[in-house]
Formats: structure tokens, sequence, C-alpha cells
């Protein structure tokens, strides 16, 4: 069974950074590829960033040139580097591994940006 689990959440003030890692049982990420979400009260799961198996790495227009996705395979890890943060990015972010609908998710890890 796979577990991911998500880390590096917290409060931050606009124009700060993050880092969150999402730390995966097994060789994971060696086998499917994985992507970055985020859901904030009352919104629908947005899609943030994706690295597919290869190491190519797609993101969405909201977080173009601030965030940005790497994998470390030897440590099962993905991160998502988030720079210039505003209160808009507050959300619950969350892990997957595998896709969106038949993929693995992590428990979400709370991200607030306060102006």
């Amino acid at each position: 069974q796979v577990q991911l689990v998500e880390s590096g959440g917290g409060l931050v003030q606009a124009g700060g950074s993050l880092r969150l890692s999402c730390a995966a049982s097994g060789s994971t990420f060696s086998i499917y590829s994985s992507g970055w979400y985020r859901q904030a009260p009352g919104k629908q799961r947005e899609f943030l960033a994706r690295i597919s198996l290869g190491g190519t790495t797609t993101y969405a227009d909201s977080v173009k040139g601030r965030f940005t996705m790497s994998r470390d395979n030897a440590k099962n890890t993905v991160y998502l580097q988030m720079n210039a943060l505003k209160p808009e990015d507050t959300a619950v972010y969350y892990c997957n591994a595998g896709g969106v609908n038949s993929g693995y998710w992590g428990q979400g890890t709370q991200v607030t940006v306060s102006s």
C-alpha cells in the first residue's frame, strides 16, 4: 500500500517562502508520476504542478514562476518550493502519485499566508 506524507506547511507572511515535502513509502516516485494540488475552503481542488517519470515538470498558470516542483528518487520524496507567496495561496496542499482518479493522496498540509 502506497503511503504519502506531506510536511512543511505553516504560517508565512505574504512574499515569503515555504518548501513542502512529500515522502512516499517504497519507490513510489520511481513508478508513478506525481503532482501537487491544493484546496481552499469552499473551493474545488486545484492542480498546481506535476512531474513525469522522465522529470518533465508542468505548472498551473497561477503558480508558474513562483513554485518549483522537484523529486529526489533516492529519498522517495517530492518537493514543492513556493516563493513570493500570496494570501490567495492559503489552502491545504496535497501530494498525489499515480494520477487524480486512481492514484494515491497524502493527508495534506496547511499553508496559511497572511497579508
